[in-house]
């Protein structure tokens, strides 16, 4: 059986700040979101290429956190235990 969840990034940037919004869509219909922004110092040059990636990065790591922390309910409620070694 093949699943396909898929996730839709959308980077926004106003001067010198960058917002990513990741959507997980595709698990029982539920839509996760998770977010992340970039702030480029003042002093640096402005590279919008790398306030994307971080921007970016943190909003998956947003949603990865979100989703493990699903996991951990959907566990907790199936085998009725305290669910206990996964990084919440």
């Amino acid at each position: 059986m093949s699943k396909n969840w898929n996730v839709q990034m959308s980077i926004t940037e106003l001067d010198r700040v960058t917002m990513c919004e990741a959507r997980l869509t595709g698990k029982n219909g539920v839509t996760l979101v998770g977010e992340g922004s970039a702030r480029a110092n003042p002093a640096d040059e402005n590279v919008p290429a790398i306030g994307d990636e971080l921007a970016a990065a943190r909003a998956l790591s947003d949603l990865a956190h979100q989703l493990l922390h699903t996991a951990v309910m959907d566990i907790e409620a199936h085998t009725h235990e305290t669910v206990r070694g996964l990084e919440v």
